[in-house]
């Protein structure tokens, strides 16, 4: 019995070798017809016996590529018959009023990196070996649907071996958009001032200056990178000078697991995570202070990650004879090419102008970058052994998350302002960008406007609504608003609490959300961070908050932590007069600092949670000065860790805590000072603290269960990126009885806003925002 189907595939089935997949598999069962690739996926037309079209749309689900994901398969009866006499790839088809997913750019595979340094191969020690399986996708598209001709590749005619991989249906070169070799593809070049060095030689030469510890600008997939050598502490502290960056973490790129097992635990679930094709930088617990000294300094964990691209593991190859006639280091520090602030140098020319004063030398390649995709960075979740992501960017994005409903139409949601992503929804499903950073310069927020226009022509979405944060003087909401299409503004927490259930594949309903920030425009005006909501998509309802407390100077208090430590004291009537931390701090500034709050002058009040961490961090003598954000809460989750078995929570009871005007922390923080004068250590005061927290937030939710019959909490915003505080809290919640939802594909920091800002607007499509 014969029969005749048209399948229409939907997900990450572009890029990613899925019709060469198609093509073999309709081959081997002996079935006829064509695929093409379209706007929408991907288009099978089928005929053949009976069993065969089965066991066909069985398989193509099972057996499809690693880097294929399908999110739909709709097989229907075809009443045409095939005018074909066998399979064929059909030229692709475009069809308006459609978006398809995108596949994010993909680590080097074993089989490309087994030729990469097999002599006998072709593309023995070629810089940009790739395959259907592997190599750039999103940053090197520009137009759906995913064909050569629509990628920077285009530039790069094939010679006439890779033309014939290119069109050999047993190859693992069939229709490989990013395919190349030594005669046809993309070319090497280093260049040190006026001296250019090409090809090999370029590699050699740049290992060599690694080792010599000179700092080199590498041209990668999505962007630059700073190299050096991570076991040389002067050119560090060079790499530090030249990017103003005293403290701040660098990341580490080691030549194999077993590099990063010699520095870090490192469990089954992180070591997937190292070697996943997305390959992002994961965060691993030192297996001892001094492990890479400098690295990141006062932390305890050091984020690694492997080799992603062929030229990685060209510039660290350990055992490869002719690259070892340059020694390299097997771990190198690997960190954005940019100035403190600026957006990730792309293109050679402005990577030259813009690098110039932080690079020895450059390492070019004249492959074009279309789009800016910084590293991801995650880490696994000790209690849940799940990976957590802390920034979504390369290897991840822009590939589509499934959104727990269907917009009703195209939106565009901006974000916010710092670890900025955009976010555009259309049907069923939420392109989130990549990461695009702090919108706090003229050319970070030029390249967010730029990545919107292009990932919109990229999905064909053109958004009929866009949502913005509540904050009026955010770049991303004026943005927005000169877009000319009706806005919607959304409180910040609120759309952190939806991005959490968004995240979780939630329905509409109400529950608990936990929202522990720095900073986040309130509806009354005020500086919120420490929210207890009982929200849903739809709305919210402000159950309960910490207590208003100033910020002496506004940002400044921020940038320097003792001035909120002495403001809190001013403002709660505690006494620190003589305590060890104010022996760092200028007499006549603590003075000043206290005016201020007396006087309400400069001093906005806040009720952030992340703040309150700052305060503590200072008080203990931890940090009084930060030189990247988060900085003192991480210090103090740091040094409280080696306490945590041995300390108890503060016996304060929250339940007579909760007033009027929020949740009083005087209690809390005059238990802190009281520790300190006892000269407790302050990794004990800070465990101590830590578990106080966690059993606040389990009252709170015990208090808003009472109140409003709610069994489940959502945790979002940055300071739920503290491991610590996490998993005291979830096992607290759990233990009470409640359900727990933390973030998963998306970031619990303003990296994953976006996408509660779209769920929120979809649900307010249906009905008025109360506020």
């Amino acid at each position: 019995m014969t029969a005749a189907r048209r399948v229409f595939v939907r997900g990450v089935v572009q890029g990613v070798g899925f019709r060469p997949f198609v093509y073999g598999l309709a081959t081997k069962l002996g079935l006829r017809g064509w695929v093409r690739n379209t706007s929408g996926g991907v288009e099978i037309a089928l005929q053949g016996p009976a069993a065969a079209v089965e066991q066909f749309l069985h398989r193509l689900r099972s057996e499809a590529p690693p880097l294929a994901r399908l999110d739909a398969v709709d097989a229907h009866e075809d009443a045409a018959p095939v005018d074909c006499i066998g399979f064929a790839i059909l030229p692709s088809a475009e069809q308006s009023g459609t978006s398809q997913a995108l596949p994010p750019d993909a680590a080097i595979c074993p089989a490309c990196e087994r030729e990469l340094f097999d002599p006998s191969n072709r593309r023995y020690l070629y810089p940009f070996i790739s395959c259907t399986a592997c190599g750039p996708r999103f940053t090197i598209i520009s137009k759906l649907p995913c064909d050569r001709e629509r990628t920077v590749m285009a530039a790069f005619p094939f010679c006439p071996a890779c033309a014939t991989e290119y069109e050999n249906p047993l190859d693992r070169r069939f229709h490989a958009q990013a395919s190349a070799c030594p005669v046809c593809g993309p070319r090497l070049a280093l260049r040190e001032g006026a001296v250019e060095t090409s090809g090999l030689a370029a590699v050699l030469r740049a290992r060599r200056l690694l080792r010599e510890g000179r700092i080199v600008a590498i041209k990668g997939i999505g962007g630059f990178h700073l190299a050096c050598d991570a076991g040389n502490a002067a050119a560090l502290a060079e790499l530090r000078r030249r990017k103003h960056r005293p403290d701040k973490p660098f990341a580490l790129m080691a030549v194999d697991l077993a590099a990063i097992q010699a520095a870090c635990q490192c469990s089954d679930a992180e070591a997937e995570l190292l070697r996943s094709p997305a390959r992002p930088i994961v965060l691993l617990e030192r297996r001892q202070p001094e492990s890479f000294p400098g690295l990141a300094p006062r932390l305890n964990r050091l984020g690694f990650l492997l080799p992603y691209t062929p030229l990685h593991l060209l510039l660290l190859a350990q055992n490869e004879p002719v690259l070892n006639q340059e020694p390299s280091p097997a771990v190198l520090v690997m960190t954005s090419g940019n100035r403190s602030g600026e957006p990730l140098a792309a293109d050679n020319d402005e990577a030259l102008s813009r690098l110039g004063l932080l690079a020895d030398a450059f390492l070019l390649h004249d492959r074009p970058i279309l789009a800016r995709c910084d590293d991801s960075v995650v880490c696994v979740s000790q209690a849940r052994h799940a990976p957590i992501s802390l920034r979504r960017s390369r290897g991840y994005a822009p590939a589509p998350l499934r959104l727990p409903f269907a917009v009703s139409k195209p939106l565009l949601a901006v974000g916010g302002e710092l670890k900025n992503t955009f976010c555009l929804a259309q049907g069923g499903q939420a392109f989130l960008s990549q990461h695009i950073g702090g919108l706090t310069n003229a050319e970070t927020c030029a390249a967010f406007e730029r990545s919107i226009a292009q990932l919109s022509q990229l999905f064909h979405i053109q958004p009929e609504l866009v949502v913005h944060d509540l904050h009026p003087q955010y770049f991303s909401t004026r943005s927005a608003q000169r877009l000319g299409i009706p806005c919607v503004a959304v409180q910040h927490h609120h759309a952190h609490i939806a991005a959490c259930m968004a995240d979780n594949g939630l329905s509409e309903r109400k529950l608990i959300g936990l929202a522990f920030d720095g900073t986040g425009y309130g509806s009354d005006g005020k500086i919120w961070g420490g929210e207890v909501l009982l929200a849903s998509y739809a709305g919210f309802e402000r159950f309960t908050h910490l207590e208003y407390l100033p910020l002496p100077g506004g940002d400044a208090a921020i940038r320097k932590p003792w001035r909120i430590a002495v403001g809190y004291a001013q403002a709660l009537g505690l006494d620190i007069e003589g305590l060890p931390f104010l022996q760092h701090i200028n007499r006549q500034a603590v003075a000043i600092v206290q005016q201020q709050v007396k006087k309400r002058l400069n001093a906005p009040f806040s009720s952030s949670m992340g703040r309150l961490f700052d305060a503590v961090a200072s008080l203990l003598g931890i940090c009084h000065e930060v030189s990247y954000e988060g900085q003192a809460a991480i210090e103090l989750e740091t040094l409280s860790q080696p306490f945590m078995a041995s300390a108890a929570a503060y016996a304060i009871n929250w339940e007579d805590m909760r007033g009027a005007l929020g949740i009083s922390l005087k209690p809390l923080l005059q238990a802190v000072i009281d520790d300190v004068r006892a000269v407790t250590p302050a990794g004990l005061i800070g465990a101590r603290f830590h578990r106080a927290i966690a059993s606040l937030a389990v009252a709170l939710c015990e208090q808003a269960r009472r109140a409003a019959g709610l069994h489940e909490a959502a945790l979002s915003g940055g300071v739920w990126q503290n491991q610590l505080l996490r998993q005291l809290t979830c096992a607290g919640l759990a233990e009470a009885g409640f359900i727990v939802y933390v973030h998963k594909q998306v970031p619990a920091n303003d990296g994953g806003l976006a996408l509660g800002q779209a769920a929120v607007a979809q649900a307010a499509l249906f009905q008025d925002f109360p506020w």
